[in-house]
């Protein structure tokens, strides 16, 4: 998704400025070309040859700069840009954008340029809140700027409150999804759900499973990257959200299915990377079991079948994590359950089970026709089964 994209980064002189070395660094390694632009504020804070070093490109902090700068001008920068971030955002920043001046280099990008701008506001919350600010920010968002709000936490000043600067994964995210708002999945909905689920034995124990939740939320981002609208319903997971998406939460089978019921009435398609249970059991204890002397003996009874009982239009994906006989399981699967496509694993295998960061998966569609894709990252493998997706989806006009 930022591969060889052009990104101006706009950096300003509020002192979590020092973030954003961080932020230029994980946009350069994904593939992107980064050029940052400071004002002479930032300058005071942190300075240019950081970004030169981690961009490899010139870092702009003047109009009118001496060779071999001299050929930067802001309207190359904005006509070039695919993108302008400007991170951290200050109250003197936002108000000069509002206003229309442009007075120093990154103002007149911003005014010049047609692309997408993000602006991610970091300051004292006293500063946050005035009214004027506010206002101002409002103005923003009126005219088409992505604004990424601050989040509640300690500042610089040593007080505590809104104005801190979000994680720098979160501005990845949302830089991102803005990229893609035109991708083919524009317009869509896709439900995704991940993780295992949770059937209570007791207030502390449960039935579970070994599934990480990394692949429906490998979907989940992708499909956002793509410019879909995502819904993604997730178990308790060690993942870190993901920005720009709605996230429900839950922890049974039965609250995974109430929810996935509710959000695939909007949907165009569902997408279940869940592993959920096939039993639970049939009463939960109220107290904790206590240890005793002899065996515990559970009874259990068959959950949902969510992905066959849920009703709708929309196209249906399902995943089959098999340990033997993969394809003859995976083909069952999609006629059983009525699926417009499957994705089979053997999760024995290296590096391709639960947990791990790669895949190899095998791909059926609802005509008997096969795929079978090499062990790669779950991002890539979730970029195949989108592929197969928007192609379906287009088929459905």
């Amino acid at each position: 998704m930022l591969k060889n994209k052009m990104i101006v980064l706009g950096v300003t002189g509020g002192i979590a400025a020092y973030k954003v070395a961080d932020l230029a660094s994980k946009l350069t390694q994904a593939g992107a070309n980064v050029t940052v632009v400071m004002t002479w504020e930032a300058t005071e804070l942190v300075k240019p040859l950081t970004f030169q070093a981690l961009t490899g490109n010139p870092v702009v902090t003047e109009m009118f700069e001496p060779a071999p700068l001299s050929g930067i001008t802001h309207v190359n920068l904005a006509d070039e840009a695919d993108i302008v971030a400007i991170v951290p955002a200050t109250a003197n920043i936002i108000a000069k954008i509002a206003g229309g001046i442009a007075d120093d280099m990154l103002t007149c990008v911003v005014l010049a340029t047609k692309a997408p701008v993000v602006v991610a506001p970091a300051m004292h919350n006293n500063m946050y809140v005035n009214p004027i600010t506010q206002e101002n920010i409002a103005k923003l968002k009126s005219r088409g700027f992505i604004v990424i709000p601050p989040v509640h936490g300690r500042l610089a000043s040593g007080a505590v409150g809104k104005g801190r600067l979000p994680e720098i994964t979160e501005i990845m995210g949302i830089i991102q999804q803005t990229l893609g708002r035109k991708g083919d999945l524009a317009g869509k909905s896709i439900v995704v759900t991940a993780g295992g689920t949770q059937e209570a034995i007791d207030p502390v124990r449960f039935i579970g499973n070994r599934s990480s939740g990394k692949m429906g939320y490998a979907v989940a981002e992708a499909a956002r990257d793509r410019g879909a609208d995502v819904t993604l319903i997730t178990t308790p997971t060690s993942l870190n959200s993901i920005a720009g998406i709605e996230t429900v939460k839950v922890q049974s089978a039965k609250e995974m299915k109430d929810a996935v019921g509710k959000a695939a009435a909007k949907a165009d398609a569902l997408i279940m990377a869940a592993a959920v249970a096939d039993y639970m059991p049939k009463t939960t204890a109220a107290q904790k079991i206590k240890k005793g002397a002899g065996s515990l003996t559970l009874e259990v009874v068959k959950t949902s079948d969510i992905i066959s009982e849920v009703k709708g239009k929309f196209l249906k994906i399902g995943f089959a994590a098999e340990t033997e006989n993969l394809i003859a399981n995976a083909r069952k699967k999609l006629v059983n359950k009525n699926l417009d496509l499957i994705v089979a694993n053997d999760v024995t295998l290296k590096d391709s089970g639960f947990g791990a960061d790669t895949n190899k998966v095998v791909i059926i569609d609802k005509n008997g026709k096969q795929e079978d894709l090499p062990l790669m990252s779950k991002r890539e493998v979730a970029d195949k089964i989108l592929d197969k997706v928007g192609k379906m989806l287009k088929g459905k006009k």
